[in-house]
């Protein structure tokens, strides 16, 4: 953690930074663009601002990178490239309050894929807290089907894009972990954003949707999912790693469920199931779990 005291408390900037990030759903939920150019806006507003800085003091960096980080970073950007196409898409099927809390699972699925890929050792503690979520995740499909509140009309697919969203979302945090630690965040960041971009790019004329012609209230949206979501979100959560421990920050973002769902309920009347509730609980509870047996290691 870093000694220095911030002019913000790291405290604050967390809390608000989780508040951004559950905007996420609710502006996609506003937008009515398809999803997949909404996730396409919302990298390339994020990333266009980076390029000048990376082009003025990242220069030698680039010329210095590796053909095979260069090549885990590429993989990394097409995870998170189907990682947000496959999260957006499933707002238009499921709840809000579903969607977003299996697509944050991925901690869940980054100890799978460790133990698998890596053959890193899963202990008890993790395996409860693996446990406990897939059973959540179950719980919350299957009172998904039998309808009540709002669910969306194919509430089991939606559900799936979201569990697929937290799947490559973890496919992403594994391909870069080892790259941060050698590469510097500007650097590897626009490699990342501009593969998913690309990526992104392809999905968007491969489904023939159009890229301009949206209203002005459109391009307000994905400047705002950019803007809250991207800049005022993550890049806040990345700010608060150097003031607090990782593991407050990791266990902070179960909060991003539960802003989401307020937020749904208050500005779009989506109130969950009670099945989406309870299920949603032990989704959490799983994850926390697992995130704290991970960082007791």
């Amino acid at each position: 953690m870093s000694k220095s005291s911030p002019i913000v408390s790291p405290v604050v900037g967390l809390v608000g930074a989780v508040l951004a990030v559950s905007t996420g759903a609710i502006l996609v939920r506003w937008s009515g663009a398809p999803s997949s150019v909404a996730a396409f806006y919302r990298v390339v507003f994020t990333t266009v601002p980076l390029l000048p800085v990376a082009v003025w003091r990242y220069r030698e960096a680039f010329a210095r990178m590796r053909a095979r980080d260069a090549a885990f970073a590429a993989l990394s950007g097409v995870a998170l490239a189907v990682h947000f196409a496959a999260w957006f898409e499933s707002l238009a099927w499921t709840s809000v309050a579903a969607s977003v809390t299996l697509v944050q699972s991925q901690p869940v699925f980054v100890a799978l894929g460790a133990w698998g890929l890596l053959h890193e050792r899963v202990t008890r503690r993790t395996g409860i807290g693996i446990a406990v979520a897939v059973s959540g995740m179950v719980a919350m499909s299957l009172g998904d089907l039998l309808g009540g509140a709002f669910v969306g009309t194919r509430p089991v697919y939606g559900n799936g894009l979201a569990l697929l969203g937290a799947v490559t979302a973890a496919g992403y945090v594994l391909a870069g972990r080892s790259l941060r630690q050698r590469l510097a965040l500007i650097p590897y960041v626009v490699v990342v954003y501009g593969v998913c971009a690309a990526v992104l790019l392809g999905i968007v004329v491969g489904q023939g949707a159009p890229l301009t012609g949206y209203p002005p209230r459109e391009w307000a949206v994905f400047v705002g999912l950019a803007v809250g979501p991207g800049l005022l979100g993550h890049t806040v959560l990345n700010w608060a790693l150097g003031h607090l421990e990782s593991s407050v920050v990791s266990v902070s973002l179960l909060g991003e469920p539960v802003g989401a769902t307020v937020l749904a309920a208050v500005l779009l009347g989506e109130l969950p199931t009670r099945f989406t509730v309870v299920g949603g609980v032990v989704v959490l509870a799983g994850i926390l779990l697992t995130t704290r047996a991970r960082g007791d290691r």
